[in-house]
């Protein structure tokens, strides 16, 4: 067996697909796992925090998703975390992932634990935490929106950032933005941390600007 194909991004994204597409039309199963500060907060069930990270609420929420994780994910265990980080890169990536689902949906929880109305799924938080980590990195690396446009990432992950903020303080809509948010913010601090040299790397190479200039 191809040992490249075990990597602990591809293992997430299989059983992430795997439990989101049979719980996909199973409300009962859904309210299980689903994200419910008022449940969480009355019976304990921290576990939520993570499990609410394997459903979502449809396949092009699920696919998007996933699909990020899946480019973003193994680019940071197969090349960023081992060239600047030592030692345990599976942990790690496990911490920046999981922490990120975690983090994400603790800002919700505190505004949401006395509102029985309130719940929320989706991997979106540990997405992000992983998107910005590789940003650390690469600030100036494009990513194609929609696969065609091309943004460096820096000016991407700003307008993200920005776009999620204003969102959440004019929220029509049910998606998590503060969740987008912190995840973001966890991803890019927790690496920092594991090399504080990254952070004056990462300030160089923005202020450098692109390659082309």
């Amino acid at each position: 067996m191809n040992t490249e194909l075990l990597t602990a991004t591809n293992i997430i994204v299989a059983i992430t697909c795997l439990v989101s597409f049979k719980l996909m039309d199973n409300r009962a199963g859904k309210s299980k796992l689903i994200f419910h500060p008022v449940t969480i907060k009355q019976h304990q069930q921290w576990y939520r925090f993570i499990t609410s990270g394997f459903i979502h609420a449809d396949t092009m929420h699920l696919a998007i998703n996933m699909f990020v994780l899946w480019s973003f994910g193994n680019a940071i265990e197969s090349y960023y975390y081992p060239t600047f980080l030592e030692g345990s890169i599976t942990i790690k990536f496990l911490f920046l992932y999981f922490g990120g689902v975690i983090v994400a949906s603790i800002p919700s929880y505190q505004r949401h634990k006395n509102d029985s109305s309130y719940a929320a799924l989706g991997a979106s938080g540990g997405v992000s935490a992983v998107v910005f980590a590789v940003i650390m990195f690469a600030p100036w690396q494009n990513l194609y929106l929609y696969g065609i446009i091309a943004i460096p990432q820096i000016l991407a992950g700003v307008g993200y950032l920005y776009y999620s903020w204003v969102k959440d303080k004019n929220a029509t809509d049910n998606i998590g933005h503060m969740a987008h948010f912190t995840g973001a913010i966890w991803g890019f601090m927790f690496t920092g941390f594991m090399n504080f040299d990254l952070f004056g790397r990462f300030v160089d190479l923005t202020l450098r600007g692109p390659s082309w200039l």
